[in-house]
Protein backbone atom coordinates (compact mmCIF):
# COMPACT_ATOMS: atom_id res chain seq x y z
CA UNK A 1 0.00 0.00 0.00
CA UNK A 2 1.18 3.85 -0.92
CA UNK A 3 1.49 6.16 1.92
CA UNK A 4 -1.05 8.68 1.81
CA UNK A 5 0.16 12.04 0.86
CA UNK A 6 -0.93 15.56 0.90
CA UNK A 7 -1.89 18.11 -1.87
CA UNK A 8 -3.18 21.51 -2.38
CA UNK A 9 -5.77 23.17 -4.49
CA UNK A 10 -6.53 26.66 -3.94
CA UNK A 11 -10.56 27.64 -5.48
CA UNK A 12 -11.88 31.59 -5.48
CA UNK A 13 -15.86 31.22 -5.56
CA UNK A 14 -17.21 34.28 -4.21
CA UNK A 15 -16.54 34.47 -0.38
CA UNK A 16 -14.42 32.78 1.64
CA UNK A 17 -16.47 32.47 4.67
CA UNK A 18 -18.59 29.99 2.71
CA UNK A 19 -16.57 28.32 -0.18
CA UNK A 20 -14.16 26.88 3.25
CA UNK A 21 -17.59 25.55 5.01
CA UNK A 22 -18.30 24.01 1.97
CA UNK A 23 -14.49 21.99 1.67
CA UNK A 24 -14.89 21.64 5.17
CA UNK A 25 -17.26 19.26 5.25
CA UNK A 26 -15.50 16.75 2.63
CA UNK A 27 -13.69 13.97 3.77
CA UNK A 28 -10.09 13.55 2.35
CA UNK A 29 -9.72 17.84 3.08
CA UNK A 30 -7.49 17.58 5.76
CA UNK A 31 -7.12 21.76 6.20
CA UNK A 32 -8.47 25.14 4.65
CA UNK A 33 -7.70 28.55 4.85
CA UNK A 34 -9.34 31.57 3.59
CA UNK A 35 -7.35 34.11 2.23
CA UNK A 36 -6.14 36.21 -1.24
CA UNK A 37 -4.22 35.07 -4.19
CA UNK A 38 -4.35 36.70 -8.17
CA UNK A 39 -3.47 40.19 -7.11
CA UNK A 40 -0.15 41.84 -7.66
CA UNK A 41 0.92 42.96 -3.60
CA UNK A 42 2.50 41.05 -1.14
CA UNK A 43 0.75 40.69 1.85
CA UNK A 44 -2.53 42.29 1.25
CA UNK A 45 -5.12 43.13 3.97
CA UNK A 46 -8.97 42.49 4.22
CA UNK A 47 -9.28 46.45 3.43
CA UNK A 48 -6.90 46.51 0.37
CA UNK A 49 -8.61 43.56 -1.66
CA UNK A 50 -12.33 44.89 -0.80
CA UNK A 51 -11.04 48.43 -2.69
CA UNK A 52 -10.60 46.40 -5.58
CA UNK A 53 -7.40 47.95 -6.00
CA UNK A 54 -4.97 44.61 -5.01
CA UNK A 55 -6.26 42.64 -8.16
CA UNK A 56 -6.40 39.89 -6.04
CA UNK A 57 -9.95 37.08 -5.31
CA UNK A 58 -10.86 36.15 -1.88
CA UNK A 59 -9.83 32.30 -2.05
CA UNK A 60 -9.27 29.09 -0.22
CA UNK A 61 -6.24 26.97 0.04
CA UNK A 62 -7.36 23.08 0.47
CA UNK A 63 -5.26 20.75 1.58
CA UNK A 64 -6.33 17.09 1.06
CA UNK A 65 -5.33 13.76 0.95
CA UNK A 66 -5.84 12.91 -2.68
CA UNK A 67 -5.87 8.61 -1.84
CA UNK A 68 -9.30 9.89 0.09
CA UNK A 69 -11.08 12.47 -2.23
CA UNK A 70 -9.99 13.71 -5.94
CA UNK A 71 -8.74 16.26 -7.29
CA UNK A 72 -11.98 15.90 -9.50
CA UNK A 73 -14.26 15.40 -6.49
CA UNK A 74 -12.89 18.74 -5.36
CA UNK A 75 -14.15 20.25 -8.76
CA UNK A 76 -17.39 18.98 -7.91
CA UNK A 77 -17.98 20.55 -4.72
CA UNK A 78 -16.48 24.11 -6.08
CA UNK A 79 -18.90 23.97 -8.98
CA UNK A 80 -21.71 22.96 -6.49
CA UNK A 81 -21.21 26.21 -4.57
CA UNK A 82 -20.85 28.98 -7.69
CA UNK A 83 -22.66 30.44 -10.54
CA UNK A 84 -20.42 29.73 -13.20
CA UNK A 85 -22.18 32.56 -15.37
CA UNK A 86 -20.58 35.62 -13.71
CA UNK A 87 -17.56 37.15 -12.72
CA UNK A 88 -18.50 40.21 -11.44
CA UNK A 89 -19.25 38.70 -8.02
CA UNK A 90 -20.98 35.51 -6.60
CA UNK A 91 -25.03 35.53 -5.38
CA UNK A 92 -24.79 38.94 -2.93
CA UNK A 93 -20.97 40.02 -2.96
CA UNK A 94 -20.08 41.99 -5.71
CA UNK A 95 -16.61 43.18 -7.21
CA UNK A 96 -13.35 41.97 -8.52
CA UNK A 97 -12.47 40.25 -5.73
CA UNK A 98 -14.92 37.62 -5.59
CA UNK A 99 -14.66 36.55 -9.51
CA UNK A 100 -14.77 33.03 -10.22
CA UNK A 101 -10.91 31.21 -10.46
CA UNK A 102 -9.81 28.13 -10.38
CA UNK A 103 -6.03 28.20 -9.41
CA UNK A 104 -4.14 25.26 -10.83
CA UNK A 105 -0.64 24.19 -9.59
CA UNK A 106 0.53 21.92 -11.85
CA UNK A 107 -0.10 20.74 -15.38
CA UNK A 108 -2.53 17.22 -13.53
CA UNK A 109 -4.49 20.05 -11.94
CA UNK A 110 -4.44 22.02 -15.17
CA UNK A 111 -5.70 19.37 -17.58
CA UNK A 112 -8.52 17.89 -14.99
CA UNK A 113 -9.93 21.01 -14.31
CA UNK A 114 -9.80 21.69 -17.91
CA UNK A 115 -11.95 18.35 -19.01
CA UNK A 116 -14.13 19.02 -15.79
CA UNK A 117 -15.30 22.19 -17.45
CA UNK A 118 -15.58 20.80 -20.94
CA UNK A 119 -17.84 18.41 -19.70
CA UNK A 120 -19.89 20.34 -17.16
CA UNK A 121 -20.22 23.18 -20.22
CA UNK A 122 -21.53 20.41 -22.37
CA UNK A 123 -24.12 18.52 -19.44
CA UNK A 124 -25.37 21.65 -18.91
CA UNK A 125 -25.20 23.88 -21.80
CA UNK A 126 -23.92 26.55 -19.47
CA UNK A 127 -23.61 29.95 -20.99
CA UNK A 128 -21.69 32.30 -21.28
CA UNK A 129 -19.42 30.33 -18.59
CA UNK A 130 -16.93 33.03 -16.74
CA UNK A 131 -14.65 30.92 -14.23
CA UNK A 132 -11.11 31.75 -15.17
CA UNK A 133 -8.39 29.11 -14.74
CA UNK A 134 -5.54 30.58 -13.98
CA UNK A 135 -1.67 29.35 -12.77
CA UNK A 136 -1.60 29.24 -8.72
CA UNK A 137 0.22 32.45 -7.18
CA UNK A 138 1.55 33.43 -4.12
CA UNK A 139 -1.48 32.60 -1.75
CA UNK A 140 -1.67 35.26 1.81
CA UNK A 141 -3.60 34.08 4.54
CA UNK A 142 -6.43 35.97 5.38
CA UNK A 143 -6.46 37.54 8.76
CA UNK A 144 -7.10 35.33 11.78
CA UNK A 145 -10.60 36.63 12.14
CA UNK A 146 -11.91 35.16 9.06
CA UNK A 147 -10.57 31.84 9.69
CA UNK A 148 -13.61 29.18 10.33
CA UNK A 149 -15.89 32.15 10.52
CA UNK A 150 -18.95 29.59 10.48
CA UNK A 151 -17.52 28.27 13.34
CA UNK A 152 -16.73 31.19 15.59
CA UNK A 153 -19.62 33.49 14.51
CA UNK A 154 -22.32 31.04 13.33
CA UNK A 155 -25.35 33.07 13.95
CA UNK A 156 -23.89 35.46 12.05
CA UNK A 157 -22.78 32.98 9.29
CA UNK A 158 -25.86 31.32 8.93
CA UNK A 159 -27.73 34.69 8.35
CA UNK A 160 -25.32 35.51 5.94
CA UNK A 161 -25.14 31.83 3.97
CA UNK A 162 -29.57 32.38 3.72
CA UNK A 163 -29.10 35.99 2.36
CA UNK A 164 -26.57 35.21 -0.07
CA UNK A 165 -28.62 33.35 -2.29
CA UNK A 166 -25.61 30.74 -2.25
CA UNK A 167 -27.88 28.20 -1.06
CA UNK A 168 -30.40 28.33 -3.96
CA UNK A 169 -31.04 25.64 -7.19
CA UNK A 170 -28.23 26.52 -10.07
CA UNK A 171 -28.42 26.05 -13.26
Amino acid sequence: MEADFIDTAIFAGGCFWCTEYDFDHVEGVLATTSGYTGGHKDHPSYEEVCSGETGHVEALQVIYNPSKVSYEQLLDVYFEGLDPTRNDGQFCDIGSQYRPVIFYANDAQKEAAEYFIARLVAAKKITPFLVQLLPAVPFYPAEEYHQKFYRKNPARYKSYRAASGRDRPKH
